[in-house]
């Protein structure tokens, strides 16, 4: 039993380092890259804290070296699914028996951990294995993971310290119970940090869970669940287990004892599991908590007051970081006619100049894409719009043979309706609309209404009555939303992330919204004195 009232440590968001030449930090990454770089990792599947190897196997490749194998890892099938389902319910009793302060200490150690002795072993497997620059591996393996473990920990305790109000003669209390059952999570390939969120968010307010990483983000994924495990997590809470999407929906999403999902992934995939949740709602032993951060067509809008150069770099940097491969990354932009000679002129100079190969060499700005299925759909889109009469590319070539590479690529499109301005791509391609003058308003209201999606975006102006005017106007358009800015690099505590409609539930990854849907809140009233009389003065 606890004799104090512990608070924890104010979260404070980790420092980004440069990696500048001649650095410390710089020197000890090229040292990680090059020892992971000469491994091939055997990963087995963690179930109740065992390790278990499985006869079906799958290969991690680097994206911008296909041929380069870094890891093969075990797959779990229907036998291993279900033990790690056993596994998180038989784990789940002592979890949430184990006084909060001693959660919480776990959680606050992996992400010491991490922004010390496992920094760079996170970083390069990320940039080896999904193909991550320095600085785009440094802001999501290392910052914005220990930022996830140390803001959720604080996050939880405002949510214990929320209590209801008592009347003289009693006392009321708020319990925050985990769920009833156990959360299943499935993460995607382009972040680390949310690897590492979708699990342990639910996991921090005492869920167990069956985590299911991508694919291709098994190898940075299994080395934070080996952090988690150093930091002391106890066997069974997180169950590591690699599989298919199809087994994963037939043997774990449909499993009665299912009570929550936490998912990050393709607004597609996420339809289906709903739909899946929703055809077998007679089975579940409770309603599942369903939490989803799902696609984007995120803009950027520039009225013809925007400052061109501030707008160029958004541009650049917001379409072109991580190949495109954020779900918060610029995909269509809308520019006025007045301005667009010198945007274009701005923008093209700056494509021009990007780097793009093999991350190990740091003057890359840009890696590759993630795998063979994402090049070819890229492509699809962008042969698509070389067909097409409504449509230019400006920029951009296909470079497969060592690695998945795709420049930055520009799309002029003649109508504000174009394929590749309503639909996700996913890839480093950046579509542009240049819209006259006098049709501000009905360009405006087309942003906000061509896309199913409403992620991020951001708007361009001097004008300030003008960026009112374009925030109440785009005010459904995006949960997130910048001015003057490009539209990516939310950061934990400062900018929780998620979007509606198409894009998701909205539940905030990265704030109190988000462990709030991980509790099961139970009310108690404590009566000091109990009535002793049936009848009621009214009654005299």
């Amino acid at each position: 039993m606890s004799s104090g009232i512990f608070t924890v440590p104010n979260p404070v968001n980790e420092p980004v380092l440069s990696y500048a030449k001649g650095t410390q930090e710089r020197q000890t990454l090229e040292a990680e890259l090059a020892y992971q770089s000469a491994q091939v990792l055997d990963i087995p599947l963690i179930i109740g804290g065992k390790e278990i190897r499985t006869a079906k196997k799958a290969k991690c490749c680097m994206p911008h070296d296909h041929s380069h194998v870094l890891a093969e890892y075990s797959m779990a099938g229907p036998e291993e699914l279900e033990a790690a389902k056993d596994a998180a319910m038989a784990a789940k009793a002592s979890w949430y028996a184990l006084p909060w302060e001693h959660r919480a200490a776990i959680f606050l150690k992996a992400a010491d951990l991490l922004a010390g002795p496992w920094r760079q072993r996170l970083n390069a497997a990320t940039m080896l294995g999904q193909s991550k620059t320095a600085h785009q591996a440094e802001i999501d393996s290392a910052c914005e993971m220990a930022d996830f473990l140390r803001f959720n920990v604080h996050f939880a305790q405002e949510i214990f310290q929320n209590q209801p109000i008592s009347s003289p003669g009693m006392w009321n209390r708020m319990e925050y119970r985990p769920l009833s059952g156990f959360v299943a999570a499935i993460s995607p390939f382009n972040f680390t940090a949310i690897g590492g969120n979708l699990p342990t968010a639910p996991a921090i307010m005492g869920n167990t869970v069956v985590w299911k990483p991508a694919g291709t983000a098994v190898l940075s994924n299994y080395l934070f669940y080996q952090l988690m495990k150093e930091a002391g997590l106890p066997d069974g809470v997180i169950n590591f287990v690699p599989c298919s999407g199809p087994d994963m929906s037939a043997y774990v999403l449909t499993d009665p004892r299912m009570a929550g999902f936490h998912f990050t992934g393709s607004t597609g995939v996420f339809n289906s599991c709903w739909k899946l949740v929703g055809d077998n709602i007679h089975k579940y032993e409770s309603y599942p908590r369903l939490v989803g951060e799902t696609g984007g067509k995120d803009f950027i809008f520039a009225h013809n007051t925007a400052p061109v150069t501030p707008l160029v770099t958004a541009m650049v940097r917001g379409a072109f970081e991580y190949q495109g491969q954020k779900c918060s990354a610029a995909s269509r932009a809308y520019i006025p006619e007045s301005l667009w000679p010198e945007v274009k002129e701005g923008l093209l100079a700056e494509a021009a100049k990007i780097k793009v190969g093999d991350v190990r060499d740091f003057s890359n700005f840009m890696g590759a894409v993630i795998d063979e299925r994402a090049y070819k759909s890229i492509v699809e889109y962008i042969d698509y719009a070389k067909a097409s009469p409504d449509a230019e590319i400006l920029c951009g070539e296909c470079k497969p043979e060592q690695g998945w590479f795709i420049t930055p690529t520009v799309i002029l499109a003649k109508t504000p309706d174009f394929k590749t301005m309503v639909e996700e791509i996913f890839g480093p391609v950046l579509t542009i609309y240049v819209y006259p003058d006098d049709k501000f308003e009905d360009t405006l209201e087309s942003c906000c209404t061509v896309s199913p999606y409403a992620l991020t975006g951001a708007i361009f102006s001097q004008d300030r009555n003008m960026l009112a005017y374009m925030e109440t106007k785009l005010a459904d358009a995006a949960g997130n939303f910048y001015i003057n800015d490009k539209p990516t690099g939310a950061v934990v505590g400062q900018q929780p992330f998620g979007g509606s409609r198409a894009s998701g539930t909205n539940d905030k990854a990265g704030s109190v919204l988000n462990l709030l849907r991980w509790t099961s809140p139970r009310t108690i009233k404590e009566t000091f004195i109990p009535a002793e009389s049936v009848p009621y003065p009214f009654m005299d």
